[in-house]
């Protein structure tokens, strides 16, 4: 009977262990996806900041004032794209604050179009990031008048997940 016990309690704490490993190797993936999606808006901040960088070069050199206005015009555009790139890289973050935020398990009411758009964005980068060559089409179809949910928002987050990477 002791014994009985000793191969039980062996084999909880060998279960338990393979759910931290598959548990571990969700969040490799989940990370490989969101540094993915982070990058792309970084390489249009630096690609802008450096190009800028040579239009300032540009304006300091030239004393021709229909060329500087050009320039300057060139250089006021590449700002706004690069405040709206890091704009975007703010907002990636946030929502994976938002996503990972540790409630204690709390219900709270949740619309689960907009929770279930941001999956399935960061599912597809993150099947895109661990497969090369990886290409499909995502086709999203909510159903707007679908009332915010009572639930636990990390839960749900995570069923949907494992669905979407599934």
């Amino acid at each position: 009977n002791i014994e009985l016990e000793q191969t039980l309690e062996h084999l909880k704490a060998t279960q338990q262990q393979l759910i931290q490993q598959e548990k571990l190797a969700s969040l490799g993936q989940l990370t490989a996806g969101i540094a993915h999606e982070l990058q792309n808006p970084l390489n249009f901040v630096t690609n802008f900041s450096l190009i800028s960088v040579e239009l300032v070069e540009e304006v300091l050199a030239t004393k021709d004032e229909s060329e500087r206005t050009e320039i300057g015009t060139s250089i006021k555009q590449n700002l706004e794209k690069i405040n709206h790139h890091s704009k975007r890289a703010g907002g990636i973050v946030k929502g994976m604050l938002e996503h990972t935020r540790s409630g204690k398990g709390e219900k709270a009411l949740t619309n689960i179009n907009q929770l279930c758009d941001k999956l399935i964005d960061l599912s597809f980068q993150t099947v895109k990031a661990n497969n090369q060559g990886f290409h499909c089409e995502v086709i999203k179809k909510f159903d707007e008048s679908l009332p915010q949910a009572n639930v636990i928002p990390q839960e749900i987050s995570r069923v949907v997940l494992n669905l979407l990477n599934n």
